[in-house]
């Protein structure tokens, strides 16, 4: 009779170890997914991305944003035309920023903007100012490190100056 209650007792802590570990791993499982992203380009050529990544726990979430850009530089005289003169520079580069977020409720509602293209060592002739006439963002992918998974963003572009 001795063994026989020691052997239920037995079995009745093994069955609750087993309810707690069971009820716990629910709580810390991640299927971190992006739900919406969206690309711009801000008045001075940088790009943003909005977005909003759902299925995570809480706590800090780390972020990669990730372009290629392709910006036109100008020169534009006082009357705010482009000279036919071969006064325009294409740069072509990558951009990348980062940024970490708190996870509210298992979800991120949050942006990333990158940094403005540069002209580089291209300049204008007295009397001309240098503009950005139009930048275009390609391969854009926004990767949650913390939880090791991306998505592509759609290719984004914007022309503040016809040349």
């Amino acid at each position: 009779m001795q063994n026989l209650r020691v052997r239920q007792l037995g079995i009745a802590i093994a069955v609750m170890a087993l309810f707690v570990v069971g009820s716990a791993l629910p709580a810390s499982a991640v299927a971190a997914k992006f739900f919406d992203t969206n690309a711009s380009v801000n008045n001075n050529g940088s790009l943003t991305v909005d977005f909003d990544e759902r299925g995570l726990g809480n706590g800090d979430i780390d972020y990669t944003l990730t372009a290629d850009v392709d910006a036109t530089f100008a020169c534009i005289n006082g009357g705010g035309k482009n000279p036919s003169a071969a006064n325009k520079r294409t740069i072509s580069s990558e951009v990348s920023t980062s940024g970490t977020f708190e996870a509210k409720n298992g979800r991120v509602i949050a942006s990333l903007t990158t940094s403005t293209p540069t002209a580089g060592d291209f300049a204008c002739p007295s009397g001309q100012r240098l503009v950005l006439a139009s930048v275009a963002y390609s391969n854009i992918i926004l990767t949650d490190t913390t939880n090791n998974t991306s998505t592509t963003v759609d290719d984004v572009t914007r022309v503040f100056f016809n040349v």
